[in-house]
């Protein structure tokens, strides 16, 4: 039987074959064209083309130009072509594009040959980076599964790489790329949040096999991650570099050596919680969304601002290296006055008399309000909170996870001491460290501006540097005895007998002596001091604020004894700078405000009143504990009971303030010893004051105070004083 074809027959088939090729390239051309015309669903326009949509993270910069945290839906900020390491692109382009320099967004060469290994059951992709960044950029909801939608969804994306090609040069096409892909589970989005993910990074320094590990997640970022599957990611990485190798990138010799290597990461999952100053990142924000309400700052499309996705450029007052020393100085020493704290309450019921201290804190936490949002009744939630429960807590150890009852956290975290500090420099108002609680995944309330305590003996220098300005010298001697005004006549402790001059009663903190100057100065005059001093909170004009009754912010306190050390000046504590846009156009610059609110001489005779305080009263322990010598201004302060403990400490160029206490005043320490500002407060200011000493990059100097440039009337040397037989006028 003769099964040759005929030349008839060959012609058919050829003919036939030609048809269905010439069918199928038309087909696909008229694909192509009714896509471009958007039957197929919108394309981006020319206009989109140029402003790709993107959520990028908002960045906030501290004023050493460290990143302090971001906002973000996706945490993904952006960097510049100069500021990728040839590593990664390299790398890139060996394992997804070895044409990408060549192509014009299409890799016809690559698709057919990716076309013959599928057909041989060797699956593999055939799109180009700038493929991928068509998807990335303009598809929404990411690659289709459905087969049919992702067939348009490619045809859109070769549509689309052609005009990002006409538009883009590769650079640009590169960066936009590797600043859009997605780095895996931990919310990573960018090779900037992934080198900072994965490696504690910026994406210049990745080096050739760090950037092998990000490139090889490209093709499965869970199957490959270096987290969940070490093993293989240390394989695939392996294969990059091999890729590398061969595309001319690395030498025989380089790619063999750095695929010996260990797999070695330095992974941190960033969110809120994580990272510095995260209770001045969490007031910032709230400030930020306010700014660009009120001044009507919006997009050039008129919508407004975003800061969780357009990425915003906030530059900040804050030093990255001082906020470090503060958290260090906070958790060196709490740590140490937590378990003080413990020992005193120890076999004791801190809650009796005050039950409803309980039922408060019930109320006001998550667990009680989801469960009302359930639809619980109030028996069912008492019954939950009596439940053992997996949880974890925080300790000066590190967070530990237990089983207790949530009544029994919520007491623990009732006798769980609280912290802030700050820090500002007093001729720019620049704040320069901001430690708001002890740990923001638990306590999230922030005391340097949100919250406001009793300032107790802090108060005090409002009151004499009142009675300088009625004509008082620091030198006065007043007899040490109880003062009654109206009908208030306040207590005592270690109150020392005799005439005592103004300066060391202030030094020793003497009620009686500051409540004499109270009544000869007036409350009035006292709360209109402290107004000047840019305290916000309500001062009444009653005669007990001289011992520091009213309620104030660390953040007020600050600004306030920043007067002493700026010459009478104040000048409002500033932390945000500027705002700008992703493209660098500022939107919003911080004006600092400045007002006189003291004289020169006032205001230098004080800051020696306050140096009495570390060389001769309540703060000497800066001396012969801590060894700081230098000229330092300060108070402490103590309020009603031991709740709140206080010290400001002052220096030419540095005011700092730290405050401690509970959650709830009437939890305190039982003793004045543990719970004064000089022991709850001061080591802390002392322990942060050696770092910063001891770091020359910071150029803070251990100089005096300047004098006033005019002189000075007030007798400071009580050597050569002449006590006058009364004192100044008292006022009508």
């Amino acid at each position: 039987m003769n099964n040759q074809l005929s030349g008839e027959d060959i012609r058919r088939y050829s003919n036939r074959f030609w048809k269905w090729i010439l069918g199928a390239v038309f087909f696909c051309a008229l694909l192509i064209f009714s896509t471009g015309l958007g039957l197929f669903g919108k394309l981006p326009s020319f206009r989109d083309l140029e402003n790709p949509k993107s959520n990028l993270a908002s960045e906030v910069i501290s004023s050493d130009d460290v990143i302090l945290g971001t906002y973000f839906i996706q945490n993904r900020s952006n960097v510049r072509y100069d500021e990728i390491s040839p590593n990664i692109i390299n790398a890139l382009i060996a394992t997804e594009d070895i044409r990408f320099y060549s192509h014009s967004g299409i890799d016809f060469k690559r698709t057919f040959t990716i076309l013959f290994h599928n057909l041989m059951g060797k699956k593999q992709g055939a799109s180009t980076i700038t493929q991928q960044l068509a998807l990335n950029l303009f598809s929404e909801e990411g690659r289709a599964s459905n087969h049919l939608k992702r067939f348009v969804q490619k045809l859109k994306e070769l549509i689309i790489a052609v005009k990002l090609e006409r538009n883009y040069t590769k650079e640009e096409i590169m960066t936009m790329y590797l600043n859009t892909v997605d780095f895996g589970s931990y919310n990573t989005f960018g090779i900037k949040s992934a080198a900072r993910t994965y490696f504690n990074t910026t994406p210049n320094k990745l080096s050739p096999e760090q950037a092998a590990v990000l490139v090889g997640m490209l093709r499965g970022t869970s199957l490959y991650s270096p987290i969940r599957n070490p093993e293989r990611s240390k394989a695939r990485r392996n294969t990059v570099l091999s890729n590398m190798e061969k595309a001319g990138f690395l030498s025989n010799s380089e790619s063999k050596l750095l695929q010996r290597k260990r797999l070695i990461l330095s992974f941190s999952l960033l969110d809120h919680n994580d990272g510095s100053a995260t209770y001045f990142r969490a007031v910032l924000k709230k400030d930020i969304k306010t700014i660009l309400q009120e001044n009507n700052i919006n997009k050039s499309d008129g919508t407004p601002y975003d800061l969780d996705r357009d990425g915003l450029k906030i530059y900040t007052t804050i030093n990255s290296r001082m906020q470090l020393y503060a958290e260090e100085a906070q958790r060196e020493y709490l740590k140490d006055l937590q378990a003080q704290f413990n020992a005193q309450w120890l076999g004791r019921d801190p809650f009796k008399g005050f039950e409803q201290l309980i039922d408060q804190g019930i109320k006001r936490s998550d667990r009680y309000r989801q469960a009302v949002a359930e639809g619980k009744t109030e028996s069912q939630i008492k019954a939950d909170f009596n439940k053992p429960t997996k949880m974890s807590i925080f300790t000066w150890k590190g967070n530990i996870d237990t089983i207790m009852r949530p009544l029994d956290s919520l007491k623990y975290y009732k006798l769980m001491l609280r912290n802030a500090i700050m820090s500002m420099e007093p001729q720019t108002g620049y704040v320069r460290t901001w430690v708001g609680g002890t740990n923001y995944e638990y306590f999230q309330y922030d005391q340097v501006k949100m919250g406001t305590r009793q300032v107790g003996s802090t108060a005090k220098p409002f009151t004499y540097v009142t009675a300088l300005e009625k004509g008082f010298s620091p030198c006065f001697q007043v007899l040490n005895e109880p003062i009654t005004i109206d009908d208030w006549t306040p207590k005592s402790e270690g109150t020392i007998p005799g005439y005592l001059t103004l300066k060391k009663a202030m030094a020793r903190s003497q009620n009686y002596i500051t409540t004499y100057l109270m009544r000869e100065v007036g409350a009035t005059a006292v709360s209109t001091l402290i107004k000047r001093l840019g305290i916000t909170s309500d001062v009444p004009a009653y005669p007990s604020i001289c011992l520091g009754t009213f309620d104030a912010s660390l953040y007020d306190m600050v600004g306030a004894y920043s007067v002493f050390a700026n010459h009478g000046i104040w000048t409002e504590p500033i932390y945000l700078l500027r705002i700008e846009d992703r493209n660098g156009l500022v939107l919003y610059e911080k004006k600092p405000k400045i007002a006189v609110a003291l004289e020169e001489q006032y205001a230098y005779a004080m800051t020696s009143m306050l140096k009495s305080v570390v060389t001769e009263g309540t703060g000497v322990r800066l001396r012969y504990k801590y060894n700081l010598m230098n000229p330092i201004g300060g108070k402490t302060g103590t309020t009603q009971n031991n709740s709140d403990g206080w010290f400001i400490g002052i220096t030419p160029q540095l005011v700092t303030g730290v405050w401690t206490g509970c959650e709830d005043r009437a939890i305190h320490f039982l003793s004045t010893k543990q719970g004064e500002g000089a022991n709850s407060a001061l080591p802390i200011f002392a322990l942060f004051m050696k770092r910063v000493y001891a770091d020359p990059s910071l150029k803070y100097s251990k100089d005096d105070f300047d004098p006033p440039k005019n002189g000075i009337d007030i007798t400071m040397d009580c050597n050569t004083y002449t006590q006058k037989t009364s004192p100044p006028p008292s006022p009508k």
